[in-house]
């Protein structure tokens, strides 16, 4: 009923967990946990915890899929006679059972949708809870163990108590078309209406639509948020919402409130070192805060329905958002399998519906593979699936498109279409992208392109082999390919008129149980981030293109030594979106250059200069911004790996691979692996460059956290080799 016509006005947000509760209480703290294989090691947990927070890098073990217990007693203190006593749920994986004392009160199936269990029998008074969480493998039900991400297990979201008056509503659905806003006409509502800037625009009932005079649009630049203040009976209810139009032009651009908007986006796993899909508060804060100053003004939640919290910070930062259920490579099940994604669709919509960052409902992700219930693709069964979601989604929100990724035998199903484009790292030379862009947007209506990048180890840089007619470096792992790869896509995509846009793959480095092999094993290393929000080189490519706040930064933070021989002259990259830089080499100014969109690399801003033996000193300017490096240059060349030179410096243990001689290999890419012996700890399954006890050199180099209690000993390996060190720290 939606393809005659897609410009669409929206819509309302909640920016509470719980908007619906009179009182919410976080009941995070005071938890014990034991895993269902060790249930007499008890420990004593704070939520969000996720019981594959180290295991899941670990690379040694499969990480564990099985069940999880946690126990705490509440103390229950409804004040409203008669009240109702709910227990929430942000997100628990992936199947879930509930008991007070010994008694079943709840369960739930699926990891990612928020959920409640009616505790009100039970009384004020001390109660015991006891929770149940289940990430087993189970073909019937989503996501796929073939995913490429974790399944995580565990409450690794908030768990919070809800207290009702004795008649309550569970939500309130604010609807919004223009200027006229609906609020939920089912039941008798008091509301008051503020705008933006915090004035009355409206008190009465909602008996009728609401119309906004003069309304405040929200946008990517301006994130406007209106504020419903609404009472049912004792209970009150605050809610925000924006109001904006978009449009996807048939095989054209992207509009947002009536203006050309080239979308530039990212992808987002709800993960993080050291704890899993366990993140913080402050660390989902810090992380969102990091996509909006890259520039982005557009994210995809890959690929399941995050925490709320992204949602109310996507709303309040001005990023657009594409979020989607796990339906993903699995191919079809049966009845129990297709009932959970028509649920969790339901509930990612019904739960996010009212968020005006969210302009996609993603119905699912790669489900052209053959999927764990056969040799072939089901491509009858996915389908019909497919169009059951897409009916669904549309019934349960008119205002809204739905969208897939790489699955072409769907794509007349769904509104919007992404089919797979990965120029230079998957297929062919990223020089071809745009010729691979442009056939796309022709074949497909309305198209945008997710998913495109490449891997890269932080760390690791090359010197040499970036000739963009040689082909593509597919497996090279650099951060030196991977700048020019990612610089090549921005320069095509910022000239493109008809492009909607595009969301690279992905903003942080993600755990997988698909990739043992990776230079950090079980890491999805395609982040423009580290696993813990660390930037690499590739971060402040974007930002250059993206961002509006000025911004100067030289290539080469994390190379310390660079190769050549005595006078050869070598390039300098700085990636800065002002209009001149000035590039100074050992004090002597190499010149001025200009800013030109067409001049790549780094949009005009490179330099080929002579190094020095040893130290030398890189400084570039733009009118008040400044930014410097000091490397080392080696010319002397390198043999065979032959020894191992460990160090200490300020909690970090540091191996360089040498050769018999005692000259850094400095292409060195072998296997290193780190062992503690003494009071302290090692960082050793956090999934970064300095957080993993297994773990390929960069440029014949690795590097391991370490916090020292009293004397240690630190061992490092070569290997498959006999080559040990090891570093005494007092």
């Amino acid at each position: 009923m939606l393809k005659h016509s897609f410009q669409f006005i929206l819509a309302a947000c909640v920016l509470a967990t719980s908007a619906s509760a009179q009182v919410k209480l976080c009941v995070d703290a005071g938890w014990q946990f034991a895993r269902q294989d060790a249930a007499h090691a008890w420990q004593s947990v704070n939520l969000p915890h996720c019981y594959n927070a180290l295991d899941g890098v670990n690379p040694d073990i499969k990480y564990y899929q099985g069940v999880g217990w946690y126990h705490t007693t509440l103390q229950v203190a409804n004040p409203y006679p008669g009240g109702h006593t709910l227990l929430e749920f942000e997100g628990a994986g992936q199947k879930t059972e509930v008991y007070v004392d010994t008694m079943l009160v709840g369960t739930h199936v699926g990891g990612y949708d928020r959920w409640t269990v009616d505790i009100t029998r039970y009384g004020n008074g001390r109660l015991p809870v006891v929770v149940r969480c289940d990430n087993s493998r189970d073909v019937q039900m989503i996501p796929s163990d073939l995913s490429d991400f974790c399944l995580y297990g565990g409450l690794y979201r908030h768990v919070n108590l809800l207290y009702m008056p004795k008649q309550y509503i569970e939500d309130v659905r604010i609807d919004v078309c223009g200027n006229q806003v609906v609020i939920d006409q089912q039941y008798p509502l008091q509301v008051e209406i503020m705008a933006p800037d915090g004035k009355r625009v409206f008190k009465g009932t909602n008996r009728r639509p609401i119309t906004i005079r003069k309304p405040v649009l929200w946008d990517v630049d301006h994130p406007q948020l209106y504020t419903a203040r609404i009472r049912y009976g004792e209970q009150q209810i605050e809610k925000h919402f924006g109001l904006r139009t978009f449009e996807f032009k048939t095989h054209g651009p992207f509009y947002l409130n009536g203006r050309r908007l080239l979308l530039n986006g990212t992808h987002r796993h709800e993960d993080h070192a050291g704890g899993g899909a366990a993140m913080t508060d402050e660390q989902i804060r810090r992380e969102m805060q990091q996509i909006k100053d890259m520039g982005a003004n557009f994210i995809r939640l890959g690929h399941y329905q995050q925490n709320d919290l992204v949602l109310q910070l996507c709303d309040s930062l001005g990023l657009l958002v594409w979020e989607e259920i796990p339906w993903c490579r699995g191919g079809v099940g049966g009845e129990r399998y297709q009932a959970q994604a028509h649920r969790m669709l339901t509930n990612m919509i019904q739960q996010h519906r009212h968020h005006p960052s969210v302009i996609l409902w993603g119905l699912g992700n790669e489900n052209d593979w053959p999927g764990d219930f056969g040799t072939k693709v089901d491509t009858l069964g996915i389908r019909l699936l497919m169009t059951s979601l897409n009916t669904l989604a549309h019934q349960l929100d008119a205002n809204r498109l739905t969208t897939i990724r790489r699955c072409d035998f769907c794509a007349d199903i769904v509104d919007v279409y992404s089919p797979s484009i990965w120029a230079g790292w998957y297929a062919r030379r990223f020089t071809d992208y745009r010729e691979m862009e442009q056939t796309a947007i022709n074949r497909f209506p309305r198209f945008l392109h997710a998913e495109w990048g490449g891997d890269s180890h932080a760390g690791r840089h090359a010197e040499s082999g970036f000739d963009i007619e040689a082909g593509d470096r597919n497996g090279d792992w650099s951060e030196s390919y991977i700048v020019r790869l990612f610089d090549w896509h921005l320069k095509e995509q910022a000239q493109m008129p008809n492009l909607t846009g595009s969301a690279f793959w992905t903003f942080k480095d993600f755990c997988t149980p698909l990739r043992p092999n990776n230079p950090i094993p079980y890491v999805n290393q395609k982040g423009v981030c580290q696993r813990d929000g660390t930037p690499k080189e590739s971060y402040y490519v974007f930002q250059s293109y993206w961002s509006k706040k000025p911004m100067l930064h030289i290539y080469g933070q994390t190379w310390p030594i660079r190769w050549g021989n005595e006078g050869e002259q070598k390039e300098v990259l700085v990636y800065s979106n002002e209009p001149e830089v000035e590039l100074f080499v050992n004090g002597v100014s190499y010149g001025k250059k200009q800013r030109s969109l067409t001049d790549y690399p780094a949009q005009g801003f490179h330099w080929m200069v002579p190094f020095v033996a040893g130290k030398n000193h890189i400084r570039a300017v733009s009118g008040r911004l400044t930014d410097e490096i000091t490397c080392d240059y080696q010319t002397a060349k390198w043999g065979a790996p032959a020894q191992l030179k460990l160090s200490y410096q300020d909690g970090l243990v540091t191996a360089q691979i040498c050769d018999q001689d005692g000259v850094p290999c400095l292409d060195s890419k072998d296997w290193v692996e780190f062992s503690m012996v003494g009071d302290g700890l090692m960082h050793q399954n956090e999934g970064t460059n300095t957080g993993s006890y297994r773990i390929q050199a960069a440029n014949g180099k690795a590097a391991i956290r370490v916090d020292i209690k009293g004397k240690t000993i630190v061992f490092a390996r070569l290997s498959n080799t006999s080559l040990i060190a090891k570093q005494v720290v007092l």
